[in-house]
C-alpha cells in the first residue's frame, strides 16, 4: 500500500500541526506514505510555523505565491505526489485521520474503485451550513446522477492519473465523485467521522459559494457531455 496525502491550508497554523501528528500516529509505520501540504498564501503565521515541519520524514512543503484557492491549492499538490494513489483531507482537522485507514482498504481492496468518499456522520457544522449543504446535495445528485451523498466532504482516496485528465477550473474538487463516474469510473462512499474545528473559522460564505455552486454544477455537466460526444 502506498500513497500520497494532500492537505491544502490557509492560514490554519493552530491547527495542522496537531493533524500531522495524528495522521502520522495512526497510520502504520510499514505503509509507504507522504505528506504534501500546500501553504495557499497564508497571511497568518502559518509561512514561518509549517517550516519546522519541513524537518519531519515523509512530509514536504509547497509553498504558492499567490493565493488561488483551495481546488488549485489541491491540484498543485497532486502534481507534486510521488504516488498515484491520492488521499486529500482538509487542515482545519474536522476531517478524522483515523478514517484514512478505512478508505484505503476499501480502495485498495477492489481494483475496480477509483475513487472513495466519506459521507460525514453528526456533522459539526452549524446549523445553516448543513442546511445549504443538504440542499446542494440534493440538487447536484438530480441533475448530475453521481449518487453521492456528500460530495462536500473533503477525505477522499482516488486516481491521480484520473484527476490530472480532467480539465481544471475553480472548484474542481467539489465535484470529484460525478467526475469520475462521468468518466465511466466507479466509485463508493461510507461513513466517516466529523469533528468540531478546535480553531480559526471558516474561510468560505455560505451563500457566495451556493452562487458558485451552481455555476459550477452547469459547468460540470457540460464537462461530463462534452467528454461523452468526444469518445
Amino acid at each position: 500500500m502506498k500513497f500520497s496525502i494532500v492537505i491544502p491550508i490557509y492560514n490554519e497554523k493552530d491547527s495542522i500541526f496537531n493533524l500531522v501528528d495524528e495522521i502520522n500516529k495512526n497510520i502504520d509505520e510499514s505503509i509507504k506514505y507522504e505528506i504534501i501540504i500546500v501553504n495557499d498564501c497564508s497571511d497568518d503565521l502559518t509561512n514561518l510555523d509549517i517550516k519546522n515541519l519541513s524537518n519531519y520524514k515523509k512530509i514536504s512543503i509547497l509553498n504558492l505565491k499567490k493565493n488561488m484557492g483551495q481546488s488549485n491549492a489541491i491540484y498543485q499538490g497532486i502534481k507534486k505526489a510521488k504516488s498515484n494513489t491520492i488521499v486529500t483531507l482538509d487542515g482545519d482537522g474536522q476531517n478524522d485521520p483515523r478514517d484514512i485507514n478505512l478508505l484505503c482498504n476499501i480502495y485498495f481492496d477492489n481494483e475496480n474503485i477509483l475513487l472513495v468518499g466519506g459521507i460525514r456522520q453528526k456533522r459539526k457544522d452549524n446549523l445553516i451550513k448543513r442546511i445549504s449543504s443538504k440542499i446542494a446535495n440534493n440538487i447536484r445528485k438530480i441533475i448530475l446522477k453521481d449518487n453521492c451523498p456528500d460530495t462536500g466532504c473533503s477525505l477522499k482516496v482516488f486516481d491521480k492519473n484520473i484527476f490530472l485528465s480532467f480539465p481544471f477550473f475553480d472548484g474542481l474538487h467539489r465535484f470529484l465523485p460525478a467526475l469520475f463516474k462521468g468518466w465511466g469510473k466507479n466509485t463508493r462512499f461510507v461513513a466517516v467521522n466529523h469533528r468540531p474545528r478546535l480553531s480559526g473559522i471558516s474561510k468560505y460564505g455560505t451563500f457566495k459559494r451556493a452562487l458558485k455552486g451552481i455555476r459550477d454544477l452547469i459547468k460540470v455537466l457540460n464537462i461530463i457531455n462534452n467528454y461523452n460526444r468526444e469518445k
